[in-house]
């Protein structure tokens, strides 16, 4: 069976064609800057990548565009081929805790849910009805970024302030990267052999740790938005709430332009300057103050919610270290592991420098000695998507 699997960012429609269940990939690539007159797209013919330069304005057009260049790049005989499409979603709400074909009362839910997520769901809910469009016959999934983490209980997932903000306005710990958290706890049991106790860390310019037991998620660092927990590449993570307050009375700054600041230029940017692994793991080498500075910072927080979780797992048989900067930056993993060392972690330094996902190399980073194995695994969420997707479609 072929199928889809598609990620539709604010600005971004990134694709995966699939044979199923072979989990072969036909055919990928994403579209850039949609909305943009800089905007562009890349598609994978064979093992060619070529490279289109296009003004796209909006998600739709991305579809099309993607659809046409399947049949006359003689990807796809005929659209009628594509038998099911399988859409990542952000933000489900509270309403679904595992992925679902997608109907009509599907959309108006998500329709109704949209100002949980108001940078993504519309263009993901634009993405849906383009393809019902164009290939009406093909079975349509939702898969879901908050899914894996509706296990939480309700003691962790509320916010102590008023109960009715959670009853009236769903104000509540959401969790996001769920896919990828989910890829990875799937993984782990074969690893294991058994469903255990883990602590995820998706590090990426987005991040998010998770707390896995017997493999459900009971707690995760992201909350009722994607800015809270650690400190990332351009969000700030977790801050005290009254600042948001004071800097508008300080600066004239309108409560939208300190969102965006949070969510755009803190984190490693705020301190930093950068935001970038690659560059930063430059400037650190060469001992540039503020980068070590927020290595540190960084580094730390990561460390916390590691310690956190430790506490409330009890027994931990694995740490797994994924997405872009988990799977290839050594200098981050090192960091943090030497900070849980009176925790009993012993870091191969190594098998540490060794093990880049990007040169394909995964597997344990620390000794035997270790008194929780740390992993580098590559987390693969089109794959969750293709999965559930063709599970549903059969």
């Amino acid at each position: 069976m072929l199928l889809l699997a598609v990620n539709s960012g604010s600005s971004t429609l990134k694709f995966r064609l699939y044979e199923m269940p072979e989990e072969k990939v036909v055919t990928k690539g994403s579209f850039e800057r949609i909305g943009s007159p800089d905007s562009d797209y890349t598609i994978r013919v064979n093992e060619e990548k070529v490279y289109v330069k296009k003004e796209i304005k909006t998600h739709k057009d991305a579809v099309d565009i993607l659809l046409t260049e399947l049949v006359e790049k003689g990807i796809v005989k005929s659209l009628n081929d594509i038998k099911a499409v399988g859409h990542r979603i952000v933000h489900g709400g509270a309403l679904y805790s595992h992925s679902v074909v997608i109907t009509d009362r599907v959309v108006n839910e998500l329709e109704n849910i949209k100002d949980l997520a108001p940078l993504h769901n519309p263009a993901a809910i634009t993405g849906i009805k383009a393809f019902l469009e164009e290939i009406p016959n093909a079975t349509m999934v939702a898969c879901f970024d908050t899914a894996f983490h509706q296990t939480i209980d309700e003691k962790d997932f509320l916010y102590p302030v008023p109960y009715e903000w959670y009853v009236k306005y769903g104000v509540r710990k959401y969790g996001f990267h769920g896919l990828s958290h989910q890829y990875i706890t799937n993984r782990m049991e074969k690893i294991l052999g058994y469903a255990g106790n883990l602590i995820i860390c998706h590090i990426g310019n987005g991040a998010s740790i998770s707390a896995v037991k017997e493999g459900k998620c009971i707690d995760t660092s992201m909350g009722f938005t994607p800015n809270a927990g650690i400190m990332m590449g351009t969000r700030s993570g977790d801050i005290d709430y009254s600042l948001i307050g004071y800097i508008m009375k300080k600066t004239g700054l309108t409560y939208e332009e300190i969102d965006t600041v949070l969510n755009k230029k803190s984190g490693l940017e705020g301190i930093a300057g950068m935001s970038d692994l690659r560059d930063i793991d430059r400037a650190y080498i060469a001992n540039e103050s503020k980068v070590v500075l927020a290595i540190d910072m960084y580094t730390e927080r990561i460390a916390e919610y590691i310690a956190k979780y430790f506490l409330k797992l009890g027994k931990v048989d694995a740490i797994i270290f994924t997405a872009g900067g988990g799977e290839n930056d050594p200098i981050i993993r090192k960091e943090v592991l030497n900070k849980l060392k009176p925790l009993g972690v012993e870091l191969d330094e190594k098998l540490n420098e060794e093990t880049i996902v990007r040169k394909d190399k995964e597997g344990l980073i620390t000794t035997k000695k270790s008194s929780i194995a740390c992993y580098v695994l590559a987390t693969d969420e089109e794959l969750v998507i293709a999965k559930d997707t063709y599970n549903l479609s059969k």
